[in-house]
């Protein structure tokens, strides 16, 4: 059996329950082990949290909160890719603006995720240009679940413009002003 299938069990066995480093290590056999705990999260969609995801978790600490799987997705935006979308999006929610470790408005008890996000979903035809990619929350995200949503509104964009820099703003106001003559 492998280490994998071993940290699996061992998870499926104490649902619920706070496992520790240590005790992954001792069953699993190896030191390792995140590795394995990132490919069940990743590859099997088991909902492992850990203390980024819950304030009631410490370092060091992981809870299998259900044993129902979230459904995997195939994995085609390289790291490179996944690292430039975040750059040109800074690193905020498309969509609502938060930030990396901000708290999910839903849960208090999570803390925020980005994903990448295609807009227009590969399940209805979308590619993965870079156009058709964005920045989402994990609490957007998650809503939006292969939903394309309608073209932005002028409140959505003013929304964004309200959340950059005054420097972004700026630069928008003036191009604004050039192109509508102003």
């Amino acid at each position: 059996m492998s280490a994998r299938d071993k940290i699996r069990e061992f998870f499926e066995r104490n649902v619920g329950k706070i496992i520790t480093t240590h005790e992954i290590s001792q069953v699993a056999g190896i030191r390792d082990y995140q590795r394995r705990i990132r490919e069940l999260r990743n590859d099997e969609g088991m909902q492992i949290k850990t203390h980024i995801d819950r304030h009631d978790l410490k370092p060091g600490q992981y809870v299998l909160e259900t044993l129902q799987r979230i459904p995997v997705i195939g994995r085609g935006i390289s790291p490179q890719l996944r690292t430039e979308i975040l750059e040109r999006n800074g690193f905020t929610c498309q969509l609502c603006g938060a930030g990396p470790g901000d708290l999910d408005p839903f849960n208090p008890n999570r803390k925020m995720r980005l994903n990448i996000d295609h807009i227009v979903p590969v399940s209805q035809g979308g590619s993965e240009d870079r156009e058709n990619l964005r920045v989402l929350c994990s609490a957007c995200n998650h809503g939006r679940s292969n939903i394309q949503t309608p073209s932005e509104t002028a409140l959505n964009i003013l929304a964004r413009i309200r959340r950059s820099p005054r420097s972004v703003q700026r630069e928008i106001y003036e191009a604004l002003k050039r192109s509508l003559g102003g």
